[in-house]
C-alpha cells in the first residue's frame, strides 16, 4: 500500500482531516505525538531526517519532502525556528506550498515576524489554502501536559474549524484578530518574558554581591508576589547552576530581534527591551544553548559573584 493510500485508508477509519507536521524540535518533537495520541492521522517532516525517523512509529509516516507531505495532507501544521526556516519550508522549490491542494489549511505554530506570517497568508490565500498563524506560549513541560497557551491571527471561520486541532496542544486559546495578529502577541508577551529575566538576573546579582547568601536570597524570593510563578521555576536552575534547555537563551535572543524590528516598523520605543537585547547579545557566545535564564548566572559573573554555579 502506497503513502497516500495509507493516509485515506487512516483518514476513513477516523473521520478526522490527515495532518501534516513539519519541524520536530524541542516543541514539535512533543506536539505531534499529541496529535496522534489525539487520534489524527498523522505524517511528518524534518530537515533533520533522524529527527523525523525517531518519531517513526505505526500510524505516523515520514515523507521525504515539504511538498510531499503537504499533498497527504489537510491541514499542514509546522513549528519551525525562525523567518528564514518559515520561507525554507514553504516557499522552496520542494517546499509545502507548492503541494497544498485547495481547500487545505495552514496552522503556523512557530514565532516569526507578522510580516511573515502575512506573507504566508496572502500566498496560501493565492491558492485557495487557508491560513492561521496559532504561536504558541510555554515550554517542554506545557507542551507534554497539553496546556500550552496559543494566540491565533487569521481568518475567524478558520480558527473556529482548526479549534479541535490546536485544543489537542493548548488548554487556553485566544483568537487575536486578522492574519498577524497571533505572532504579535506572541511578541509583546515575550517582551515581558525576556526583560522580565533581565530584570531578575540584575536583582540577583545585586543582592548576593550585597552579602545575601545565595539560598537565603532564593528562599526569600520565592516567597515574594514580585516574581510571576515562571521565574520562580527558573529560581531551581540558580540554586543548581544548571540550565537545562527549557526555553533556550539563543530562542530569546532571536525573539528580542523580531520585537524591536516590529517595535521599529510602527513607531514605538522600547528602551529597556533594547538594553535587554544588548545584555542576551553578550551571554549567547558561551550561553546560547543554555536555558535563557542563564541570565541570571551571566548577570552573577560579570557583578563578580564567586558562587554563581552550585552551592
Amino acid at each position: 500500500m502506497t503513502t497516500n493510500e495509507l493516509a485515506k485508508t487512516e483518514k476513513r477509519a477516523t473521520n478526522r482531516p490527515t495532518l501534516g507536521f513539519i519541524g520536530l524540535g524541542n516543541m514539535g518533537s512533543r506536539m505531534a505525538p499529541r496529535l496522534l495520541a489525539a487520534g489524527y492521522p498523522l505524517a511528518v517532516w524534518d530537515r533533520t531526517p533522524v529527527k523525523a525517523q525517531a518519531l517513526g512509529q505505526p500510524g505516523v509516516l515520514v515523507a521525504n519532502t515539504p511538498g510531499d507531505l503537504a499533498g497527504q495532507s489537510d491541514v499542514l501544521l509546522l513549528s519551525v525556528t525562525d523567518d528564514t526556516a518559515q520561507e525554507q519550508v514553504m516557499f522552496s522549490q520542494q517546499g509545502a506550498l507548492a503541494g497544498l491542494r485547495p481547500g487545505a489549511t495552514i496552522i503556523d505554530l512557530s514565532t516569526v515576524s507578522p510580516g511573515a506570517s502575512r506573507r504566508l497568508y496572502q500566498a496560501a490565500r493565492e491558492k485557495g489554502v487557508a491560513m492561521i498563524d496559532a504561536p504558541v506560549l510555554g515550554s517542554v513541560a506545557q507542551v507534554e501536559q497539553g496546556s500550552l497557551v496559543i494566540f491565533v491571527g487569521g481568518d475567524s471561520e478558520t480558527y473556529q474549524r482548526c479549534r479541535p486541532i490546536l485544543a489537542a496542544l493548548g488548554d487556553t486559546l485566544f483568537y487575536m484578530g486578522a492574519s498577524g495578529m497571533g505572532t504579535t502577541m506572541k511578541l509583546v508577551v515575550n517582551a515581558l518574558l525576556g526583560v522580565g529575566m533581565q530584570a531578575v538576573a540584575e536583582a540577583i546579582a545585586l543582592g548576593q554581591k550585597a552579602g545575601i547568601e545565595k539560598n537565603v536570597l532564593i528562599d526569600a524570593l520565592e516567597q515574594t508576589a514580585v516574581l510571576t510563578a515562571g521565574q520562580k521555576a527558573k529560581l531551581a536552575n540558580v540554586r543548581s547552576g544548571q540550565y537545562p534547555a527549557q526555553f533556550a537563551l539563543s530562542m530569546m535572543h532571536k525573539d528580542f530581534g523580531l520585537i524591536l524590528s516590529q517595535a521599529a516598523e510602527v513607531s514605538v520605543a522600547m528602551p529597556a527591551a533594547a538594553a535587554a537585547q544588548q545584555m542576551y547579545t553578550a551571554a549567547m557566545p558561551n550561553g546560547k544553548d543554555a536555558d535563557f535564564s542563564i541570565m541570571i548566572q551571566f548577570m552573577q559573573t560579570l557583578a563578580g559573584v564567586a558562587d554563581a554555579g552550585a552551592s
